[in-house]
């Protein structure tokens, strides 16, 4: 059997910085407030009329990978794109991808469990390529949340936290069976899905039920969080998938050389390097600067860590998320 390696990365965001500031300006908040709960001094937001979608930022953080694992589009095999916000509710993002990148006739596949998307893209990617059926995958993780966010007081909660940006990773085949993706865990605990949701637009919620309901009472059509309660399961679930990892490899928290968390808030992160003592130099933190970007934040961060030179050949390195589902995952690779 085979086993996969990442040979590419790659990330686009918007030029457009929107800060804490500017924020204040569109609802009762402030930079303060945002940092203390969140971290989080900025974000990328799409502007309107500046070409960018969900699909068009993932193809340019595609291109950069593939670059980068010295392949040309003609060497994919298969796309598996990520994603809770797909520019058309069908068909997904990842034929939209194959079509601007004039790739051949390759399948497409779209995951769709929001912050945990890219780990489960990955794995599935990591799964293809182990069993012999493909050698080259483009695993994309892109958000646009700019487009369906309420920017006014009542959605403060939400809006403040998210941003826009893309991701990608190549996974390519590895002939080292101690090389590459040498695990994956995946969960979800259904019971607690609408505590993190956006309801409709959907089949059980279409248009004109959405125009009759009264908006000062339901508003299908914005995210919902119940946000200390999901605090509270993120830092559980981040902490169990993390060690499942671990003893799977028969590792320990201090075999860890670099821990890249999905960026959901700096305070989630700070719980999980604090219980597994883990040096400053050993986590990857850049939602001060984008946000949430759910299925992107970890694709963009592991990027910039490689591109800083953070993750060298032979480090241990761990991707942990949890999100809407819920659903929770990890990867453990050695670089």
């Amino acid at each position: 059997m085979y086993n996969s390696r990442i040979a590419g990365l790659g990330k686009y965001v918007p030029e457009n910085v929107v800060t804490n500031d500017d924020l204040s300006k569109l609802m009762d908040t402030n930079d303060a407030w945002i940092q203390e709960r969140t971290g989080i001094k900025e974000r990328r937001h799409i502007k309107k009329g500046d070409g960018n979608s969900t699909a068009r930022m993932g193809a340019k953080a595609a291109a950069i990978a593939i670059e980068r694992a010295g392949l040309t589009n003609k060497d994919i095999d298969m796309i598996v794109f990520a994603t809770l916000s797909p520019d058309y509710y069908f068909p997904g993002c990842g034929v939209q991808v194959q079509h601007i990148m004039e790739m051949d006739t390759v399948p497409a596949l779209d995951v769709r469990n929001q912050c945990s998307g890219f780990i489960y893209a990955l794995a599935t990617a990591d799964q293809f390529i182990k069993s012999g059926m493909y050698r080259n995958i483009l695993v994309i993780g892109s958000e646009n949340h700019s487009g369906g966010l309420d920017f006014t007081t009542r959605g403060r909660s939400v809006s403040v936290i998210f941003g826009d940006g893309a991701g990608a990773a190549v996974l390519t085949r590895e002939e080292d069976s101690a090389k590459g993706v040498l695990s994956s865990h995946l969960h979800s605990e259904g019971a607690h899905a609408l505590e993190l949701s956006l309801k409709g637009p959907s089949t059980e919620q279409w248009v004109p039920e959405i125009i009759e309901k009264n908006p000062q009472e339901d508003i299908p059509y914005y995210p919902y969080m119940n946000g200390q309660f999901v605090f509270k399961n993120a830092v559980v679930r981040f902490s169990e998938v993390i060690m499942e990892g671990l003893a799977k490899n028969n590792l320990t928290p201090e075999n860890i050389d670099m821990l890249i968390p999905h960026q959901a808030n700096l305070r989630i992160s700070q719980f999980v390097q604090k219980k597994f003592k883990l040096a400053d130099d050993k986590v990857y933190n850049n939602i001060q600067r984008y946000g949430n970007t759910t299925a992107a934040s970890i694709p963009i961060a592991l990027t910039e860590a490689w591109e800083e030179g953070k993750i060298k050949e032979g480090d241990t390195v761990v991707l942990a998320a949890f999100g809407s589902g819920f659903t929770w995952a990890s990867s453990i690779i050695k670089w």
